[in-house]
């Protein structure tokens, strides 16, 4: 098994190919809600991808097949005052979880912040995918707290 990851060229066929059937693989998971992505959005999301200039995306490829997707946001720490990395999806294909996948993907990140000159690496995991939790703590990555009294903090959101 040869394992690559590669920024993805939103204008690269293949690479908005692969984009559009792992996001939509991720949505059909349990951990991504258990329902294909609305056509439209599986359409357009990486044409919109590439209006948002602090935005990429890794792609994990065995032996020329697509595995593996992580979408990134550029943002800011404003108690570091420079620039972070957000991970906002991280999937591996079923049949190449716990392979080493995830780490390859994970490393072309960190490389990524460095050049741009984040302090850290952010990312969301649900509670219960223990599987995904553990890639994640294996890599290094804990849950986010400024001390011992105020306790971990959580993701939360409002759908607007």
């Amino acid at each position: 098994m040869n394992i690559t990851t590669k920024i993805a060229n939103y204008s690269n066929d293949l690479d908005k190919s692969s984009i559009e059937f792992l996001l939509d693989s991720y949505a059909r998971d349990d951990m991504g809600g258990g329902q294909p992505l609305d056509k439209k959005v599986k359409d357009s999301v990486v044409n919109e991808l590439a209006k948002i200039p602090h935005a990429f995306s890794v792609l994990a490829y065995s032996d020329g097949e697509s595995v593996g997707l992580a979408n990134c946001f550029e943002s800011f720490s404003t108690f570091m005052c420079k620039p972070i990395v957000n991970i906002h999806d991280l999937v591996v294909t079923e049949g190449y979880r716990r392979s080493g996948i995830s780490q390859l993907m994970l490393d072309k990140i960190v490389e990524i912040a460095l050049t741009k000159g984040c302090c850290k690496v952010t990312l969301e995991v649900l509670g219960n995918n223990e599987a995904a939790k553990s890639a994640y703590s294996k890599f290094g990555f804990e849950g986010y707290r400024i001390n011992q009294d105020t306790g971990i903090a959580q993701y939360w959101q409002k759908i607007i």
